[in-house]
């Protein structure tokens, strides 16, 4: 199945794009989906914990075991902080 996937801020300037489009087995569970997102975009945990990435689907936080469907749009990207 096709998704879209969106890098933010840090994220985009390591995966080398703000936007890709790529295939992953049908019902895959989210926490599966961002593992397969890493392991295609190594540079994203090259220099930071992977706990340190943040992963939502169709712009909702979502379980590690939540389904990604046909057409859905992941984001990854870092924490903001500031004050």
């Amino acid at each position: 199945m096709k998704v879209s996937v969106l890098f933010f801020g840090a994220t985009a300037e390591e995966a080398g794009t703000a936007k890709a489009e790529i295939d992953l087995e049908d019902g895959i569970g989210a926490e599966t989906a961002l593992t397969e997102i890493l392991d295609r975009y190594p540079k994203l945990t090259a220099s930071r914990d992977r706990s340190s990435l943040l992963f939502a689907v169709n712009q909702e936080y979502v379980r590690a075991d939540e389904t990604v469907n046909e057409g859905d749009e992941l984001a990854v990207f870092t924490a903001v902080s500031g004050g």
